[in-house]
């Protein structure tokens, strides 16, 4: 088996894609060796820089979809904030905080499955603000938008747009049924071609099977995802979700060192869920994990930035300036 590991990972370092049958296979090698591979996979393709960004909360609940795991939507009954998209003052002002503590990229996300015009307009003047103020690159998660509405964003300043996959193409319906994994397909080809970069990833723990987990991978390597949120379900109360087991610091490890199989270059991300390890990620980032979300999550607790900041220098990363 460790003769196997060895060929998959030379495989890989040689620049050719390994199959999902091999990818199934890493799921059954032991759990320290696979994650030192992905490891140097990691070194060997993306050197130690890490991909560092804080996400603030544009716009929360009374959402219209009925993704099971998302405290903002209508459907259930949770004890989530709500209010309107936030006005320039308050966006800025997060975007101050965040680039004075060494955090140069900057998300913004929403609830609803798009942002209408008026509020596409609102955003565009608040994202001029931001970029006449600050040298930090800002990133979008507005939902199902148009091509227009992307290339008004990137006018206005924005350089990528978030859209996660969730999960595979396979267990999707599952997830949700008011929207369908080709809308979100969809939107990111439109994104792409408004000239937008594009950060696409899923949840585990959702009740998917490991074969759901390699294929969302190879989905998002078909689509030449560079930046990959890799999220771990926190059962919120009041989501149908909510009585899902929590997976373990070992069940993340080897998924991100399978990602890192299938993704070799990209920024593997440690999203939300990350506050639920008790090493805050640390072994995930000797996995194949190589970008993060740092501060507060969108309805739970995040980890603080400069808690992250110590442990990636601890590590060896240099935090990259977008």
């Amino acid at each position: 088996m460790m003769d196997s590991l060895a060929s998959l990972k030379e495989k890989v370092l040689a620049g050719r894609q390994i199959t999902r049958e091999e990818a199934l296979a890493l799921a059954e090698m032991p759990l320290e060796e696979l994650c030192a591979a992905a490891d140097e996979i990691r070194r060997f393709f993306c050197g130690d820089k890490f991909d560092l960004c804080t996400i603030v909360n544009g716009k929360s609940g009374k959402c219209s979809e009925n993704c099971k795991y998302c405290a903002q939507s209508a459907s259930y009954h949770t004890a989530v904030e709500t209010y309107p998209l936030l006005d320039t003052e308050a966006l800025l002002e997060q975007a101050q905080y965040n680039q004075s503590r060494g955090v140069h990229r900057y998300s913004i996300v929403t609830s609803g499955r798009n942002l209408n015009a008026q509020e596409v307009s609102q955003a565009c003047g608040s994202i001029r603000k931001i970029k006449e103020s600050l040298d930090i690159s800002i990133c979008v998660s507005f939902g199902l938008l148009e091509e227009a509405d992307f290339q008004k964003l990137r006018k206005a300043g924005a350089s990528r747009v978030h859209n996660n996959l969730e999960a595979s193409a396979g267990y999707f319906p599952q997830v949700c049924t008011t929207h369908t994994q080709q809308d979100k397909i969809r939107s990111i080809e439109a994104a792409r071609k408004a000239g937008m970069e594009v950060c696409s990833g899923g949840i585990m723990g959702l009740g998917e099977s490991m074969e759901d987990r390699i294929d969302l991978a190879i989905t998002l390597r078909e689509l030449q995802i560079k930046s990959v949120p890799v999220n771990m379900l926190n059962p919120i109360p009041g989501t149908p979700y909510e009585n899902n087991p929590r997976l373990t610091e070992e069940d993340m490890c080897r998924i991100v060192a399978i990602f890192r199989f299938l993704l070799p270059d990209a920024f593997i991300r440690l999203a939300g869920g990350r506050g639920l390890m008790e090493d805050q990620g640390r072994r995930c980032f000797c996995s194949g994990a190589n970008a993060a979300i740092t501060g507060d999550m969108l309805t739970t607790s995040g980890i603080t930035i400069q808690r992250d900041l110590e442990i990636l220098k601890e590590l060896g990363y240099q935090v990259q300036i977008p």
